[in-house]
C-alpha cells in the first residue's frame, strides 16, 4: 500500500483551532478531534501478574500520562468492548498496569493487540511474535509483529474501541509509530473508535536528521517526517488523520488524552524500558544516532549488558576497552556474536541528539583501515529516509555540511506540524500555554 500525501481540507480547519486545543489540554478537557466527539476507552489482560518491566523513573510523572486521566475517557467506557494495543509500557504507576486498572474497574476488555517486542517486551528486534493468550486473564492476544502487521477484520470484530498506550521514543524508525499508522487504518476501515493515551516523548527536545522520501517508506518509516521529529504519539496520530496518511482518514474516529503538565524541553525518564535493548535513559538518548550504524559493520552493544550504549568492532580500533557479545535474549543473534570487540562507551556528552560528526568520524576510522564499512547500505538507507545520508557520508562530506543539507526540509516539516502540536515547545513563561 502507498501512502497519499494530500492537505485535506482537515489540516487547514486545524490551523484555525490551535489554541483551542490548548485550552482543551491545559483545562483537562479531552481533546476531541474531528466530527463526533469520542469518548474512547481502554482494554487488555491483567498484565502485572505476567509481566516484570524494567523501571528506571521518577514515579510521580505517571501520575500525568494520558493513561492516569481517567476521568477523561473512563465514562466513555461504559458498555463498550474494548481492544487494547499495549505492552509492558502502559503503566499508570510502578506496580499498576493499564489493563490491570481497567479490569478492576470493570471494563469490558476482549482483547490485547501486541507489537514489536510483543506483549510483555522481552522479544528482540525482528523477532516475529505469534498470536497467544494471557495467561492471567485468559484474554486472547494478537500479534501485529507477525503474519500481518495491520489489525485484521477478525481481529477487530465485535470492538467499538481500540485503546492505544504504547511508550515511543520520538524516533521515526522506532516501530510502535508505524504499529500506531496500521491501526489507525484499519480502525477506519471498520468504523472502529480509537483513543490513544498519550505519553511524553524522551527525545522531544529535538527535531533534527534527514526526511523520509516516500521511495523508501517501509515498516521502520511510514511518513514523510525526520528521524527525530519532536511529537508524542498522540501527536502524530493527528497528524496522519489530518494529512491524509491513512486510507479513510476522513472516516476515522479519533480522540488523544494528551499528558498534563508538560512541554518539549521538559526531561522524561520512561517508566519502563521501551524495548530489551533500551535498557534505561543513556541508551533511549543514543538511540537516534548509534542505530544507523546497524546497517554498517560497527556494533552497537546488542549482545552485551548495555546496548546502544557504546560503538564497537573486532579488528578496527573504535575504543580502548573490550567487550564480548554473545547471544542473549534481547539480541538472539548480534552482530559479531562470540567476539571481543574493541568497543567506546559513549556518553550524553558524546551525542546530543543526532549526531552526524560520529558517523563521519567512524567512517573515516574504517577507510584508514580499508575496512568495508556500509556492509548493510539498503537497511542505512531505509533509517536514513534515502540514499542521501550515505552518498555524503562516502563523498567526504562533513558533519556541519551534512546536517545544512535538511534544514530546508526541517522548516518545512515545523510548518506542517504545527496545527496538530499540543504541547509548548518551551516551559510556559507565568504560566501561559501557548505554544512559543
Amino acid at each position: 500500500m502507498r501512502l497519499k500525501i494530500k492537505t485535506p481540507k482537515l489540516a487547514v480547519a486545524m490551523r484555525l483551532f490551535t489554541h483551542l486545543k490548548w485550552l482543551l489540554n491545559h483545562t483537562g478537557i479531552r481533546l476531541f478531534y474531528c466530527l463526533p466527539a469520542v469518548l474512547l476507552c481502554m482494554a487488555s489482560g491483567a498484565l502485572s501478574a505476567t509481566v516484570s518491566p524494567r523501571a528506571y523513573t521518577n514515579e510521580a510523572q505517571l501520575n500525568n500520562v494520558g493513561a492516569a486521566q481517567f476521568e477523561q475517557y473512563l465514562p466513555g467506557l461504559a458498555g463498550k468492548r474494548v481492544a487494547m494495543v499495549v505492552n509492558q509500557s502502559a503503566v499508570v504507576s510502578a506496580k499498576e498496569h493499564l489493563v490491570d486498572v481497567l479490569v478492576s474497574k470493570e471494563v469490558d476488555i476482549v482483547r490485547i493487540l501486541s507489537p514489536e517486542h510483543g506483549f510483555r517486551g522481552d522479544k528482540g528486534a525482528g523477532v516475529i511474535i505469534d498470536d497467544g493468550k494471557d495467561s492471567a486473564t485468559g484474554l486472547p492476544i494478537y500479534s501485529l509483529y507477525g503474519k500481518t502487521k495491520k489489525p485484521t477484520k477478525e481481529m477487530l470484530r465485535g470492538i467499538d474501541v481500540i485503546v492505544f498506550d504504547l511508550q515511543d521514543v520520538g524516533v521515526r524508525f522506532y516501530t510502535y509509530l508505524s504499529t500506531l499508522h496500521y491501526v489507525l487504518e484499519a480502525a477506519a476501515q471498520h468504523d472502529v473508535e480509537v483513543i490513544v493515551l498519550d505519553r511524553p516523548n524522551p527525545n522531544g527536545a529535538f527535531t533534527d536528521g534527514p526526511t523520509l522520501s516516500m521511495d523508501f517508506q517501509s515498516f521502520i518509516g511510514m511518513h514523510p517526517i525526520p528521524v527525530l521529529h519532536g511529537m508524542t504519539l498522540g501527536e502524530l496520530a493527528l497528524m496522519i488523520k489530518g494529512e491524509g496518511w491513512i486510507d479513510g482518514a476522513d472516516r476515522l474516529n479519533l480522540s488523544v488524552v494528551p499528558v498534563t503538565h508538560y512541554h518539549k524541553q521538559k526531561p522524561y525518564k520512561l517508566p519502563v524500558a521501551p524495548s530489551p535493548n533500551l535498557p534505561n535513559a543513556l541508551s533511549v538518548a543514543l538511540y537516534p544516532t548509534l542505530c544507523f550504524f546497524e546497517g554498517t559493520d560497527v556494533s552497537i552493544g546488542r549482545g552485551t549488558a548495555t546496548p546502544f550504549q557504546l560503538i564497537g568492532h573486532p579488528t578496527i580500533t573504535l575504543g580502548d576497552s573490550r567487550a564480548t557479545i554473545k547471544s542473549t535474549a534481547a539480541a538472539p543473534t548480534p552482530k559479531h556474536q562470540n567476539t571481543r570487540i574493541f568497543a567506546r562507551y559513549l556518553t550524553r556528552q558524546d551525542v546530543t541528539g543526532l549526531s552526524p560528526e560520529l558517523w563521519v568520524q567512524v567512517y573515516q576510522t574504517f577507510a584508514a583501515n580499508n575496512a568495508n564499512f556500509f556492509t548493510r547500505g539498503a537497511f542505512f538507507d531505509k533509517l536514513a529516509g534515502s540514499s542521501q545520508l550515505r552518498e555524503q557520508i562516502k563523498a567526504g562530506k562533513s558533519a556541519q555540511e551534512i546536517r545544512a543539507s535538511w534544514q530546508a526540509d526541517l522548516a518545512a516539516f515545523k510548518k506542517q506540524r504545527a496545527p496538530y502540536l499540543l504541547y509548548p515547545l518551551h516551559a510556559p513563561a507565568h504560566n501561559d500555554a501557548r505554544l512559543k
